[in-house]
């Protein structure tokens, strides 16, 4: 497991004790911190990957769960970051792998990776792994339910994707009271909305007084002005 000593070597090194304390108050992180930011945490990755090329799956999860299994947060970042660039080498069968790290990560910056950057690109190329996320969907673990939409995200966010198995999601969710899954719901409406304002509006409309106050005002940021305006009337009118 070179590849991880490496990544682990290079991290310990850049790491700064302010930044890691700052990092783990804001995180409320439960891990260890060495203090280095996301863009030279990818840029170790890719260093590491240029001297020491990974080119088979079973390499990959070697590295990958020898990254993992030291609780730092510096060094899940690196793997989640080795599983961006390779992503590539997975298969079906690595979908139980995938949501053991979500049920472990605890946390939106590594469960958001993951969910965007490796298992959206999967189901992509894949359209049979949304059997994954329909079970995702309904899972107790709240980060696992975040993911399933987050998995969606690339695809809508271009103009295309599964805008009604995201919305089948969402409708379920949109009573919850975890912020996280609140936000979430926000957040794709809101990307979404970049290139198809209208669809986000007829999905909202008839849903503007289940929304929390949070998914609301992420779900219309990006839309019109004269759409934001007339959705934020109908929600005070009910409200009134």
């Amino acid at each position: 497991m070179r590849l991880a000593r490496t990544i682990d070597d290079t991290l310990r090194d850049l790491g700064t004790p302010e930044r890691a304390e700052s990092e783990k108050r804001y995180l409320k992180s439960a891990l260890t911190h060495y203090g280095v930011a996301v863009p030279w945490i990818r840029r170790t990755v890719k260093e590491a990957l240029r001297e020491d090329p990974v080119d088979d799956r079973r390499t990959l999860w070697r590295e990958v769960h020898a990254l993992w299994s030291v609780p730092v947060h510096e060094r899940r970042m690196a793997a989640v970051e080795l599983l961006v660039a390779k992503r590539a080498l997975l298969e079906g069968d690595d979908d139980g792998a995938l949501e053991a790290l979500l049920r472990e990560a605890k946390t939106w910056a590594l469960v958001d990776p993951l969910a965007v950057h490796v298992m959206g690109p999967l189901v992509t190329r894949d359209p049979t792994r949304t059997t994954t996320l329909d079970r995702w969907s309904t899972d107790g673990d709240f980060w696992l339910r975040r993911a399933s939409m987050l998995a969606l995200l690339l695809d809508l966010r271009r103009g295309g994707g599964d805008f009604e198995r995201f919305g089948r999601y969402a409708d379920a969710m949109l009573g919850e009271r975890e912020f996280f899954i609140r936000k979430c719901i926000g957040w794709v409406l809101r990307e979404v909305a970049n290139r198809r304002p209208a669809l986000v509006v007829r999905w909202l409309r008839p849903r503007v007084m289940r929304a929390s106050a949070l998914t609301f005002r992420e779900a219309t940021r990006n839309l019109p002005d004269r759409d934001r305006e007339a959705l934020t009337a109908l929600r005070a009118k009910h409200l009134g």
